[in-house]
């Protein structure tokens, strides 16, 4: 019997897992779809209802893969999904937020998100994220590879404090945003997406990770998840195309981190000392 999975609230009171599914890499093989949907649907199963995605993914692909996973089961998921920097405009906004639609089959995103900063202004961006969620194709929109310098500077444009989530690389081998913008985006109640949460698989090889979770009976991937769980406001979204890996991604759930093993992974993993400029992938 499985531990519920703990959730965190969007500021408009919607909950979410704190566990869910990405997508990156999806949707490039179609020989590779039909394990690809079935690993979502098997997240599904196990409450990892919230699913990102992005445009960039596969041209669409992945968003197509999403649509299949929950086509008939639309209700159960939270979707996230984004558009491009060069897509940012006004209008380019709201024509790319139309192609995600049409590519998730689907009359609306969950959370729809700035993939990150580029050339159009935030004002621009968030006036059409605005006019997206007025005509009900968004319910709330948010920002992706952000510092606390932008989103600062998000938060003096017009509507930019209806920011909703922040998606940035975190995870245990890259805990630089410990030191100032998760504290920023907790003191708001802005919850952080935490992208390859597993360092694209990097983790899995540690040889420090490897002997903590082999006291645990676990795996290095679900120490790692477990980690996340720990962190309030966190939501990680680790991405796999195997419903075997789905499963044990779920387990990880039930491993509960005591102080001591935090202190640990402390050790090994030094939490940030002063400000870390922000890591992207």
């Amino acid at each position: 019997m499985h531990d519920t999975i703990p959730s965190t609230a969007f500021p408009d009171g919607r909950k979410v897992p704190v566990l869910g599914q990405g997508t990156w890499k999806m949707g490039e093989n179609r020989a590779k779809a039909a394990d690809e949907i079935r690993s979502l649907q098997v997240g599904l199963d196990l409450g990892m209802t919230l699913i990102d995605t992005a445009e960039m993914y596969g041209n669409g692909g992945a968003e197509g893969i999403v649509g299949e996973a929950v086509r008939d089961r639309r209700d159960e998921a939270f979707i996230v999904s984004k558009v491009l920097p060069s897509n940012a405009s006004r209008s380019g906004t709201l024509a790319a937020c139309e192609r995600s639609l049409r590519n998730l089959g689907t009359d609306r995103i969950d959370l729809y998100l700035l993939h990150w900063r580029g050339g159009y202004p935030l004002a621009e961006t968030v006036t059409a994220f605005e006019e997206l969620k007025k005509a009900g194709k968004i319910l709330a929109w948010g920002v992706s590879n952000f510092d606390v310098d932008d989103m600062k500077e998000l938060q003096s444009v017009p509507d930019g404090s209806s920011a909703a989530a922040n998606q940035v690389l975190y995870n245990l081998a890259r805990r630089g945003i410990e030191y100032d913008l998760l504290p920023w985006c907790r003191d708001r109640g802005v919850p952080v997406m935490a992208y390859s949460p597993l360092d694209e698989g990097r983790l899995l090889h540690d040889t420090d990770l490897v002997h903590i979770a082999k006291a645990h009976q676990a795996t290095p991937a679900q120490i790692a998840l477990a980690f996340l769980k720990t962190r309030s406001g966190v939501i990680s979204i680790p991405k796999t195309g195997s419903a075997e890996r789905a499963r044990e991604n779920r387990d990880a759930m039930d491993i509960h981190l005591t102080s001591e093993n935090l202190a640990e992974l402390d050790r090994v993993f030094p939490p940030p000392r002063k400000k870390m400029r922000l890591e992207v992938i």
